[in-house]
């Protein structure tokens, strides 16, 4: 029985690193098969997508929407990931069920910035779930079930932030 420290690949299955640079024997000395003079010939190359002065493709291309730096990341849980937990035995249903009791289980990988509850499959038992959002879907799945949603996000109010409050001339 082979140990550990004497696995080694089959003979012949894997070939060596070319080594450049090292003289005109080796087949690839002097220029190491990067032609003559010119930027490409040296290191640190940065033209990537430069098509010779005409405009990269990547700036022609149209550019649509936008990309908010604030936006929210939630760790998404849905029904039939739940039941799954609860059938192995992961998740206790009687007990109430927040953000450290899905990542204590294994559901949820990491928090992020809260955890949304989404209706995909089918939910049986009844939990007392506490989660920074869930859909109108899984919250009224459930309610018929006979559970309940704690929702902890911030609750929205309909006056605008900052700047954007229009001023009354008196």
């Amino acid at each position: 029985m082979t140990k550990l420290n004497e696995l080694s690949p089959r003979e012949g299955s894997t070939k060596g690193r070319m080594r450049v640079g090292r003289g005109p024997g080796s087949g690839k000395g002097k220029t190491a098969g990067r032609g003559v003079k010119g930027q490409k010939a040296r290191s640190g190359v940065a033209i990537a997508g430069f098509e010779g002065g005409q405009m990269p493709l990547h700036m022609r291309m149209p550019k649509r929407g936008f990309n908010n730096p604030d936006a929210l990341k939630f760790a998404e849980v849905n029904f039939w990931r739940l039941e799954q937990a609860i059938a192995a035995g992961k998740l206790d249903a009687s007990k109430p069920v927040d953000a450290a009791a899905l990542l204590a289980c294994g559901i949820v990988r990491r928090e992020l910035d809260g955890v949304r509850l989404l209706a995909k499959g089918e939910l049986k038992s009844k939990l007392n779930i506490t989660v920074y959002g869930a859909s109108a879907a899984a919250k009224a799945a459930v309610e018929a079930v006979g559970g309940s949603v704690t929702l902890t996000a911030p609750v929205k109010s309909d006056e605008p932030k900052g700047k954007l409050k229009k001023k009354v001339k008196a």
